[in-house]
Parts: C-alpha cells; structure tokens; sequence
C-alpha cells in the first residue's frame, strides 16, 4: 500500500476549475451566433436574435462560467490573503493591497474595453488590430512580477507601464467618435474587482488573527443577511434597493455587485478546507483499490450533479431536478465517507456544502422568477455555487488524487495565468489571423451549427496555447 505524501505545494484543482471557467468563458464567446442550439448560450439571450429576455429562467453550461470563476476567487483567498496573515504580516498592509488590487483590476477593465479591435475602428483595420496587440504587449509589464528586479525597478516599470497605458487611452481615437470614458468598462473585470474588494476585506475582517476562530460563524451570519438584502433589494422604493444601488463613483464601485458574495462566502470556506487538507501531514488518503472505485464513482455522481441541474433546470423540471440532486449528493457522501484519510473527510465536507447550496437554490427557484443569470437571482447564486463545489470536488479527484497532471494541463495552466487567457484571444489571436489572412481559414466554419461550435474550439485552442506558453514561460500577470 503505498501512501500519498503531503508535497502539493499549489491547489492545482483549484487551478484547473478557474481555468475550465475562463476557457469555456473564451468558447462561450467565440462560437458562432444565431445557428447553434439554445443550450450552447446564455438562456437569457437566446439564438437567432440573442436579444437579451430578462423574463426567461434557466441554465446552460454558458450561464455556469462566471460563477465557477467567481467560485475559484473565493477559494483562493485562504491561500494568498490567509498565508500572509499566517506569516505575521500585518491586518492593515494585507488590506492595503485588497484595496490595489481593486484599483488595479477596475483599470484592467477600462484598458482592455478600450482596445479591443472592434472599439477601435469600423470596420476592423490594420491599425486597429496593432493598437490591440500594443495594448496585450503593456500588459505584461503592468502585471508581470519582475522577482530578480530590485523593488526600485520594479516600481520604475510598473510606472512607465501604467504612463504607457494611459497615455494610449488619452491620445487614441476609436469607432464612432467615442472618446476615452472610465465608464466604458469590461462589466466582467468590473464585477471582479468590486467582488475582490468586498470578499477581501471580508475575508481579513473574519480571519483567525482577527476573531480567533470565530469567522465561519461570523461568514454564516452575513451569508443570510446578505441574501435578505438581495431579496429586499427587488422591492421598489425600499431602503435596500436604495442602499445597493448607490455609489460614489458608478465607474469604479458598485455596492450592488456584493450579492455576489453569495458565492464567494461558500468558496471560502470550501477554500479553507481545501488548505487544511493539503497541509495535513497526517493520515494521508491511501492508494489503494478499494478507494480507487469510491473515488471513482465520487466523481462520476460530481459530474452527473452539475449535468443533471443544468437538464433539469433548463427544462423547468423542478421536481426532477430536486430527485436528481438528491440522489447524486447521497452517492457522493456515501463514496466519500468510504475513503479514508484527509481527502475522504475533504470530500465529505464539500459534498454537504453543496447540499446546502442546491437545497437553498431549489427552495429559492420560486422567488425572483426562478433560476436566472442577468439579474443574478437567489435561486442562481445559491444553486451556480453549489454546482461549483461539486466540480471542485470532480477535479480534486481528478487532478490530485489520481495525479492526472499533464492530461489536465491545459487546465490548471490556464488557470494560473488566467488573464492572460481572458485577452489573449480579442487582443492577440484574432488580430494576428486578420493581419496574416489566416482569419479566411475559419470563413467555412460559419456555414452549419456544428462547424460553428468548431469555430469556437479553434480559436479557445489558440487562446489556450499562447495562455500555457506564458505560464510555463513563467510570465504571469499578477494584481
């Protein structure tokens, strides 16, 4: 019997859920409109028109991308924000940075909004294709570490960069007349920074140095009253609609975006668990045959989970959708409390957060008009997060029990740099197609629903080639 030894130094399933959620977010985009089936977009936009029909309820994988990124972040906050405290560093410097790192992804928004081809010029032009590429090139200083620099230089960078970058902002003319406008902003890169802030500090204020063990209880109770806020925030002239929707400066903070930490509330606690676990140096889970098919069929009834909510909820079959929850959650505890060691009681511990999730979203679906994306109701918050918890539990299987590093690669390598991979398609791939005729190639592919979704699969392939590249180039950009 040989025994797993304790040696992950990095939650590489962690890495490979924000890298599945940021590359299905590229595909999502890059498949072609109007000819595909419903389930391959948004349920609210469906095709051919894709105009967006708030009254609409449902879920497609599409609607599951930016909660399983949303879910990562969360979970990775025990891992940077609380080794730090865990070093001795001090509450109000970890805050410090929280707080940068708002301001630096807020500017990451308004820069690549700015530069993206079809912003600049219409039609699409030389010129616009080299401006995206110079945008993606100042990136790389902007966000880059430059460890082996001396801090007098890496600040000298990151200032020049940032010079660089709004000097390209402030002189650069774009399509239509429109002139450089903080409020013209990626909505994606906006809500993360505001969810960054407000779960970072919230993450800092509850932390061990800070209420001695007492921060879970504390998480729990403003887990339930922020879902009272959402819920009163839908009635017309009430103090809580008034409360979420002010803002000094709509641009930059957007007090409405905190419903969101509905699902980042969760990932942090499954983060915590994720960390406890990999820290274990005792009572290691065993690799054996008797826990090879228990965590085998954990992560087939994972998988079934999230595939059998979206069917259901997408259908509208409620009924179905609760029997097909319960039973994939039964199996999941049963597999998991079969399996000895710290993974085992991991898995155990993520199999009832998700419970507790998909219960509250089956019992919120009524509300708000049921399961609903844009705007986020309870019943999707509740209902994405624990979908989220599943498919951490699918890839810890995966990735970190049985070891399926390189098959998972383009995964959690993708998911270490995943800015990188959120631009590298808008302001690298598609310009470099257009300006060597390679865009002529994929003209075939908009012909049949089929050859469409391929369309998508070539350009998230490339996106994901250049995004490994830079990871094992070591070129991350960090906030």
């Amino acid at each position: 019997m040989t025994i797993m030894k304790p040696t992950r130094q990095r939650a590489y399933a962690l890495d490979a859920l924000r890298g599945y959620a940021i590359i299905t977010m590229v595909l999502s985009a890059t498949v072609v409109a109007g000819i595909l089936p419903e389930w391959m977009y948004h349920a609210q936009t469906p095709p051919p028109t894709h105009a967006y029909m708030p009254e609409i309820s449902g879920l497609t994988w599409v609607d599951l991308v930016f909660p399983f990124f949303l879910f990562a972040m969360g979970a990775a906050l025990p891992f940077s924000l609380g080794s730090r405290l865990e070093r001795g560093e001090r509450v109000w410097r970890v805050v410090l940075d929280v707080v940068l790192r708002w301001l630096q992804l807020a500017f990451f928004a308004i820069f690549i909004q700015h530069f993206y081809p079809y912003v600049l010029s219409a039609p699409q032009d030389l010129r616009s294709w080299l401006l995206a590429m110079g945008a993606f090139a100042v990136l790389f200083p902007m966000f880059m570490r430059f460890e082996r620099v001396p801090m007098w230089g890496r600040v000298a960078i990151k200032v020049a960069a940032y010079g660089v970058a709004v000097a390209m902002l402030l002189t650069t003319s774009y399509a239509g007349g429109r002139t450089f406008s903080p409020d013209f902003s990626n909505i994606i890169i906006l809500i993360l920074s505001n969810v960054a802030l407000f779960a970072g500090v919230v993450y800092v204020a509850t932390s061990a140095k800070c209420l001695q063990g007492r921060g879970r209880w504390v998480r729990m109770v403003l887990f339930g009253m922020l879902a009272l806020l959402v819920i009163g925030g839908d009635v017309e002239g009430s103090w809580a609609q008034s409360a979420l929707h002010y803002s000094p400066l709509w641009w930059l903070l957007r007090f409405d975006y905190m419903r969101y930490l509905l699902i980042l509330l969760p990932a942090i606690e499954a983060g915590e668990m994720l960390r406890e676990s990999m820290k274990s140096a005792e009572n290691q889970t065993s690799h054996n045959d008797k826990n090879h098919r228990w965590a085998t069929l954990l992560a087939v009834a994972a998988v079934a989970l999230v595939v059998g909510t979206l069917g259901t909820v997408q259908n509208h079959e409620i009924a179905l959708w609760a029997v097909v929850a319960t039973a994939s959650l039964l199996v999941m505890w049963v597999a998991a409390s079969r399996i000895d060691g710290s993974m085992g009681t991991l898995w155990r511990r993520l199999t009832l957060i998700a419970a507790v999730l998909l219960a509250l979203g089956i019992m919120a679906e009524p509300l708000q008009g049921g399961v609903k994306k844009d705007p986020a109701t309870l019943g999707y918050l509740f209902t994405t997060a624990g979908l989220a918890v599943s498919a951490l539990v699918a890839l810890s299987v995966t990735v970190d029990y049985f070891g399926c590093r390189k098959a998972t690669a383009f995964l959690w390598q993708s998911g270490q740099n995943p800015m990188v991979a959120y631009v590298a398609c808008d302001l690298l791939v598609y310009p470099l197609l257009n300006i060597t005729g390679g865009v002529a190639l994929l003209a075939p592919l908009y012909g049949s629903p089929w050859l469409g979704a391929l369309h998508g699969v070539v350009l998230t392939a490339l996106t994901v080639l250049i995004t490994m590249l830079t990871t094992r180039l070591k070129w991350f950009w960090r906030t």
